[in-house]
C-alpha cells in the first residue's frame, strides 16, 4: 500500500483498522437518489387551498347534487344494456368514498396552512403591540417631563407681573429721583 493508497482510505487507528475518507466540507455533497418524487409543497399547498375552497361552496354541493341524481336516475331508468352501475349503486358508493378520502386530508392540509399564516400574523400582531406600547410609554414619560419642566418654565402671566413689578420700582424711583435731584442741585 503506496501513502496515496493510505491517504485516499483515510486515517488508520491504533488497531490498525482503516476508516472510510471523511467527505469534503468544502464541496456540495453529491444528490441522492431519492424513490419518491419530488414536489414542490408550496405549490401543493395552494393548489389544496383551492380545492378547499371550492369544495366548501354551494356550486359543489349543487354540482355533486346533480351528479349524484343524474347517475342514479341513468341507472334506475337506461335500458340495461347501458346501465354501468345497478341498483345498489356500489360505484357510486365508491367514488363519493374515494372524493371523501382524497378531500378530508386536502382540507386538513389548507387548515393548516391556514393556521400558520394565522400563528405568523397573530405573532406579527403581538410584537406590533408590543412596540406600540413601549411607544405609549414612552410618550407618556416625555410628556410628564415636559410638565414638570414647564413648571419651571416663566410663564406669560408671570413675566407680565415681574414686569409690571419693574415699572412699578422705575416710577417710584423716577418720583424719588427728581426730589434728590433739586436737593442736589441748591
Amino acid at each position: 500500500m503506496t501513502a496515496d493508497d493510505r491517504a485516499r482510505s483515510g486515517p488508520s487507528g491504533a488497531s490498525g483498522i482503516t476508516r472510510p475518507p471523511r467527505p469534503r466540507l468544502d464541496q456540495p455533497k453529491a444528490p441522492r437518489r431519492r424513490l419518491l418524487p419530488e414536489y414542490d409543497p408550496e405549490a401543493f399547498g395552494r393548489f389544496s387551498e383551492r380545492i378547499a375552497r371550492f369544495l366548501g361552496t354551494g356550486r359543489f354541493i349543487v354540482w355533486m347534487t346533480l351528479i349524484i341524481i343524474l347517475w342514479v336516475m341513468w341507472n334506475v331508468v337506461a335500458p340495461r344494456g347501458l346501465r354501468f352501475d345497478e341498483y345498489p349503486f356500489i360505484f357510486l358508493t365508491l367514488a363519493l368514498s374515494l372524493q371523501a378520502s382524497y378531500a378530508a386530508p386536502l382540507i386538513l392540509l389548507a387548515q393548516n396552512r391556514q393556521d400558520d399564516r394565522d400563528r405568523v400574523t397573530h405573532e406579527q400582531d403581538r410584537k406590533q403591540d408590543e412596540r406600540s406600547i413601549a411607544d405609549t410609554e414612552y410618550l407618556t414619560r416625555e410628556i410628564a417631563a415636559l410638565r414638570m419642566g414647564l413648571g419651571e418654565v416663566a410663564t406669560r402671566d408671570w413675566i407680565r407681573s415681574e414686569l409690571e413689578a419693574m415699572v412699578r420700582d422705575m416710577e417710584q424711583r423716577r418720583v424719588l429721583l427728581p426730589a434728590e435731584s433739586d436737593e442736589a442741585d441748591r
